[in-house]
């Protein structure tokens, strides 16, 4: 009797433990179609839904070693841009490498996107206000959509962005190394002139005209009001070109940002740029930059354009009255700009 009463509970153990595989079996079988009929969602940097896992690849992996094994013309344009950077970089060595080795202070210009390995060199007046949108949703981690919904100011606030100066020495290099490294450049006499217009023809801009404008009347201006002395909000562009090419300024401090050459911001004969965009080619190279990220499907440039944007012709304009002599010392300011970027002299200059 006792050991019929064993085999029962025997029995008993086994088909529970039969009823228990079965189960798990069931519920893991139902979970499996569910899965492949419903696919885990989520949220991808830019805040929309997708079921697609960004890729592997870096942005450097599919700038130099892209799937398909011919380059594209878009490729084959930037590597001709490089190369002008690298060959303008070594015939002005003197003058390009004054300084051998950067500091974390060189980089507070280069915004970095950990999520997507890029790091952008921000140049004032080169759509830079876009950029930093366009770079605030990609590093938002779903807090931005849409760039265009980002305000203006709220794009230059620094704690919205990090920069590459933030980090400790060997995290700088780390991220120089295995980071695509981009920046955008302009006609620098077109850039000039906009940041001009921008900062001392705009009512609003009183930080800059106290700053800087006060001390182009006191040094350019003979016979200067009290009034202009004071407020510094009407200089006029003769006044700012002999101001910029007066060897006591750049003694005295470094140019502002706005002003500043690329060169001096970015510093591309020290950092290896993986490519160079333009603003004459602003949408094109922007999106190529985003595809190479592997968001180029969620997320493009924006291609709002100011009504007021400077122009060459607008830029021609402004250097009628300046003389010869002013031109060819502004010109020697910017000339490694020039040559680096292949942007060619303009016509409407009558240097010396």
């Amino acid at each position: 009797m006792k050991q019929a009463l064993l085999e029962v509970m025997r029995m008993n153990r086994i088909c529970r433990m039969v009823l228990v595989t079965c189960l798990g079996s069931f519920i893991l079988v139902i979970f499996y179609f569910q899965s492949t009929l419903h696919p885990v969602m989520r949220r991808n940097p830019f805040g929309m839904d997708f079921c697609c896992q960004k890729g592997s690849r870096s942005p450097l992996q599919e700038l130099y070693n892209p799937i398909q094994l011919e380059l594209s013309s878009t490729a084959i344009l930037h590597q001709m841009r490089r190369d002008q950077v690298t060959d303008t970089c070594r015939a002005n060595s003197a003058s390009s490498r004054k300084r051998h080795v950067l500091t974390p202070s060189d980089l507070k210009h280069l915004v970095v996107d950990e999520d997507h390995e890029m790091i952008y060199c921000y140049v004032p007046k080169v759509a830079c206000t876009n950029w930093k949108r366009v770079m605030m949703v990609l590093t938002g981690r779903g807090k931005y959509n849409e760039p265009m919904e980002i305000p203006a100011n709220e794009a230059h606030v620094s704690s919205n962005l990090k920069t590459l100066s933030q980090y400790s020495i060997p995290e700088i290099n780390h991220r120089l190394k295995s980071y695509m490294k981009f920046l955008f450049v302009r006609e620098p006499f077109e850039r000039l002139v906009s940041a001009y217009r921008n900062k001392f023809t705009q009512k609003y801009n009183t930080s800059f005209h106290k700053r800087y404008g006060t001390k182009i009347v006191r040094r350019q201006r003979k016979n200067a009001t009290q009034e202009a002395l004071r407020n510094g909000d009407n200089v006029k562009f003769e006044e700012f070109v002999a101001y910029l090419i007066d060897p006591h300024t750049q003694k005295e401090e470094p140019f502002n940002e706005h002003w500043q050459t690329v060169y001096s911001l970015c510093h591309p004969c020290h950092i290896h740029y993986d490519l160079i965009g333009k603003y004459e080619t602003l949408e094109e190279d922007s999106n190529y930059i985003l595809q190479l990220a592997g968001v180029g499907d969620y997320l493009k440039f924006p291609t709002y354009m100011k009504s007021t944007r400077t122009t060459d012709e607008m830029t021609a304009e402004f250097f009628q009255n300046i003389s010869s002599e002013h031109q060819t010392q502004l010109y020697d300011v910017y000339k490694l700009d020039y040559l680096m970027f292949n942007y060619t002299m303009p016509s409407y200059l009558k240097l010396e």
